[in-house]
C-alpha cells in the first residue's frame, strides 16, 4: 500500500513500528531495519529456445547484501530448452539456501 513506516530503535533493535496499517507492514518494518531481505530478478541465455532468454527470480527473498554476488552467479549461466516455469536455474545460489527458479516457459525452436 505504501505506507509511510515510521521505526522506532532503542539500544539497536527496532521495537515498534507506526504508520502501518496491517500487520504486514509492522513485519515489513521491523525486517528492513534488521535484515533488509529481497527478491532477485534476472535472465539468463536459453540454447535451441524460441526465446534466447528467460526470465528468473529467487524463490524466495535473499539477504540483501547478496544481490550482487547472484547476480555475478548467474549471468554465465545458460540453459538448454525446453525451460518450464518453476525450473532450478541455480540451486542454492551463493549458499543462501534459496533457489533461482525460472520464470517463463521456453519451449524448442521449431
Amino acid at each position: 500500500m505504501g505506507c509511510p513506516l515510521t521505526v522506532t530503535i532503542e539500544d539497536g533493535k527496532a521495537v515498534s513500528v507506526t504508520g502501518n496499517t496491517c500487520k504486514r507492514g509492522e513485519n515489513y518494518g521491523m525486517k528492513e531495519v534488521t535484515n533488509p531481505t529481497r527478491i532477485v530478478t534476472s535472465s539468463v541465455r536459453v540454447k535451441g529456445g524460441e526465446l534466447r532468454m528467460v526470465s528468473c527470480k529467487t524463490k524466495e527473498d535473499i539477504p540483501k547484501g547478496k544481490i550482487f554476488d547472484i547476480l555475478k552467479a548467474i549471468e554465465d549461466i545458460e540453459l538448454q530448452a525446453p525451460v518450464k516455469i518453476g525450473d532450478v536455474v541455480l540451486a542454492n545460489v551463493c549458499d543462501t539456501g534459496v533457489d533461482v527458479i525460472a520464470t517463463k516457459n521456453v519451449g524448442v525452436k521449431a
